[in-house]
């Protein structure tokens, strides 16, 4: 069966959503335990540790971009013309998985703890980046790609929930006290991760080489680039991720992806020190809260129902303003001392986890149409270029939050492996919760209301393309069209498709 006759199925969409569990899982326990796992059982302070998690990501951030390029142009070379230019990159970071074990072994220097974590981003990066452009090379369909990503995002939110209830289980196994539950943890997921990343690798195709893209193959066989023009290179290079900026829909998306993920990041970062020194809460009943995001998955369903309904702007309304009364909540129940009210605690978590559920969803489903809307001003397909910018951002700002919530803590007084912190530390992590998570999400509320991508104006776009494709005019382009094009691109019609 050739690609052209290659359908998209749920199945396929399920195969390919199989590497989030990675993707979502992976950083849900490395957002909410690695910190507390490096001060309380690793014997770094807050700081240390919370330079660990920056200096890596920031790392990875800069690595991440150079691989967009790599796997843009990957099909010119041997082995991306035997195992796909995207697709390769899955098959042998699956064995690499191996290194998240490391991160959990306690009686390790500083030195080795940056290590390991700097490879496990570096690892997770080649394989999500091109992962990640998969949707935009099996299909153009609206439908199609939103059938893929509804799948992918449940299989996130599985593996959000999965994320949070077995530590939760390993650690009231073992003990509030006893490190072996999370190395136990982190050894069960590197194989689960393993085994998903090469299934997905299995169940994936990618577009048929165009002909400018063998000519280009041509071309580089018979330059000799290398290292020679290395320089040269990385100044192309950088210009072109900048350019991705010029798109004014994927500025937009890009701001509102980075500003709620950080909310979300930053409130699983600080959340089990919240439960633990605030609320007076066991660390595994903390993570039992969290384990509240297995009501993602329906909501994962209900929001790709949606996605089409009502479009991805609306969802972000949704989802940030009920975080954002969520996380007042959160703050009352320390304030009032009302933490012993489990069952009141449980009735918020739930709540949160539903709009967590659809921040996580909606901007990995916008993504794939954001290279469509490249394309009708670059005449190029860049997918592999916009993920990693959006990776690159993401972990640059990630990183920069988490530091800054180990400095507060610091700062503050915290007394690393201590069962009570000062009220000045208690303080500083709720107003952490409640004031930084809530700006950021107010933010992105804001800038939802001008985001102008939904399934009507891609439509239109997608036919104008096809329409310029085809020898149509420029001159002949409806005044409906010109202004869709416009808003979505931030170029005046006459300076597209050039």
């Amino acid at each position: 069966m050739s690609r052209k006759d290659k359908k998209v199925t749920i199945p396929v969409g399920i195969g390919y959503g199989l590497t989030d569990i990675m993707g979502s899982s992976a950083f849900t326990i490395i957002g909410t335990f690695l910190l507390f796992f490096y001060t309380n059982f690793a014997g770094l302070s807050p700081m240390q540790g919370a330079s660990i998690i920056a200096i890596a990501r920031i790392v990875d951030a800069i690595a991440s971009l150079v691989m967009g390029g790599v796997t843009d142009t990957f099909y010119k070379y041997k082995l991306g013309k035997k195992f796909g230019r995207r697709r390769f990159f899955l098959l042998i970071g699956s064995p690499l998985m191996a290194d998240y074990i490391l991160l959990w072994i306690t009686g390790m220097s500083y030195w080795f703890y940056l290590i390991t974590y700097l490879l496990f981003e570096i690892i997770a990066s080649m394989v999500l980046i091109p992962w990640e452009t998969l949707p935009s090379e099996m299909t153009k369909n609206y439908n199609d790609r939103t059938k893929i990503s509804t799948s992918r995002m449940f299989i996130s939110a599985t593996g959000t929930f999965l994320a949070t209830f077995v530590p939760g289980r390993l650690i009231e196994h073992f003990g509030q006290d006893n490190a072996y539950a999370y190395f136990i943890n982190g050894l069960n997921f590197a194989i689960i991760y393993a085994i998903c990343i090469f299934i997905s690798y299995k169940v994936t195709w990618e577009r048929e080489i165009t002909p400018d893209m063998k000519k280009e193959m041509l071309n580089a066989s018979n330059e000799h680039k290398g290292f020679k023009h290395s320089m040269k290179a990385l100044a192309k290079i950088a210009g072109e991720y900048l350019s991705t900026l010029k798109i004014k829909v994927f500025r937009k998306h890009l701001l509102i992806y980075l500003l709620s993920f950080t909310a979300k990041d930053t409130f699983n970062t600080v959340f089990l020190y919240f439960c633990v020194y605030d609320l007076k809460i066991s660390a595994s009943l903390g993570a039992n809260l969290l384990s509240l995001s297995i009501v993602g998955i329906p909501i994962t369903i209900l929001g790709g129902f949606l996605m089409i309904k009502i479009g991805p702007a609306n969802l972000y309304k949704i989802s940030y303003s009920t975080m954002i009364a969520c996380l007042f909540g959160f703050y009352g129940m320390y304030a009032y001392q009302a933490g012993s009210k489990t069952s009141i605690l449980f009735l918020i978590a739930a709540v949160y986890q539903m709009g967590r559920a659809l921040l996580e969803f909606t901007p990995w489903n916008v993504f794939p149409f954001i290279p469509d809307v490249d394309e009708i001003v670059t005449k190029q397909r860049r997918e592999g270029l916009f993920a990693a910018v959006m990776t690159f951002t993401r972990k640059s700002t990630v990183g920069i939050a988490t530091f800054a919530v180990g400095t507060i803590l610091q700062s503050s007084g915290f007394v690393k492996g201590n069962a009570v912190q000062p009220p000045q530390v208690m303080h500083a992590i709720a107003y952490i919760l409640v004031i930084g998570c809530t700006a950021m999400l107010l933010i992105s509320i804001i800038i939802a209301f001008t985001f102008k991508l939904n399934k009507q104006t891609h439509l239109v776009l997608l036919k104008e393309v096809d329409r310029l494709k085809n020898n149509g005019s420029k001159m002949d382009v409806d005044p409906e069209t010109r202004k869709v094009v416009e808003n979505l691109t931030g170029y005046k019609y006459e300076n597209v498709w050039k």
